[in-house]
C-alpha cells in the first residue's frame, strides 16, 4: 500500500461497508450523528435505560394496555380480535398479535447502541492510522501540510482560526441538513432518498465551487 487506491476500489469498499451495515443493523450510519451522541453520552445513556425497560415486547404491550385502560376504561385494554379472511397468510400467532405488528419492529426503530457509535469513531481513527503506517506516510505534524499553506495560510494563528471557523460551519451545516456526507452521501443516496440526493449535491457542488475560487480566482 504505497499508493492511494484507485477510485473504483474505494467506491466498492465504501459500498460494501454501507450495505453490510444496513443489512446487519437495519440502520443507517453517519459520522456527525455519532459524534453528537457521543458528546451527549449522559443524555443518551438515560434514553437507553428507558428503552431497555421496553426491550421485551410483552412488557411494552402490557404497559400500553394498562395506559389505555387507565385513559379510556377497562373495556378498551384488550382489543377485539378481527376475523382473518380465508387464505390470508398473515394469520395471528398464538399470543394473538399479528406477525407484522408495528411493535415487533420497535427494536429496529430505536437508535443504535451507544457503544456502536464509539466503535465507529474509533474505527475511523484506527483505520486511518493503519493505512498511513502501512503506506509509510505516517507523520506527526502541527500544520495542515504544504497545500493548505499555499491555498489558505501558513501562519499558525490564522490557521487555527480558519480551522475553528470552518469546523463550526461544518458542524452547523451538518446538523441543519440532518446529516453529513457519510449519512446523506453513502446511506441516503444509496437508498435513493430525495432529501439526501439534494443535500449531497449541495455538499459537493459547494466544495467544487470553493475549490475553483481558491485555485483559479483567489
Amino acid at each position: 500500500m504505497t499508493e492511494y487506491w484507485p477510485w473504483w476500489a474505494g467506491a466498492a469498499g465504501l459500498a460494501l461497508i454501507t450495505i453490510n451495515y444496513a443489512v446487519t443493523t437495519d440502520r443507517s450510519f453517519g459520522v456527525s450523528g455519532a459524534w453528537d451522541r457521543v458528546l451527549h453520552w449522559r443524555a443518551e445513556r438515560r434514553v437507553e435505560r428507558v428503552n431497555e425497560q421496553f426491550a421485551d415486547e410483552r412488557v411494552l404491550v402490557e404497559a400500553l394496555a394498562a395506559a389505555a385502560a387507565d385513559q379510556f376504561g377497562a373495556g378498551s385494554a384488550a382489543p377485539a380480535a378481527h376475523p382473518v379472511p380465508h387464505g390470508d397468510a398473515r394469520a395471528p400467532r398464538q399470543d394473538g398479535r399479528p406477525p407484522d405488528s408495528p411493535i415487533s419492529s420497535l427494536a429496529s426503530r430505536l437508535p443504535a447502541p451507544m457503544v456502536s457509535q464509539v466503535a465507529l469513531l474509533l474505527s475511523i481513527f484506527v483505520g486511518g492510522w493503519i493505512a498511513a503506517v502501512t503506506a509509510g506516510r505516517f507523520q506527526l505534524r502541527l500544520d495542515m501540510g504544504d497545500a493548505f499553506g499555499q491555498i489558505v495560510t501558513d501562519k499558525p494563528i490564522e490557521m487555527i482560526g480558519a480551522l475553528f471557523v470552518g469546523g463550526v460551519l461544518v458542524g452547523f451545516g451538518t446538523r441543519l441538513a440532518g446529516g453529513c456526507s457519510s449519512g446523506h452521501g453513502l446511506n441516503g443516496c444509496g437508498r435513493l432518498q430525495p432529501v439526501s440526493i439534494v443535500a449531497t449535491a449541495v455538499f459537493f457542488g459547494t466544495g467544487v465551487l470553493v475549490s475553483f475560487l481558491l485555485w483559479k480566482v483567489i
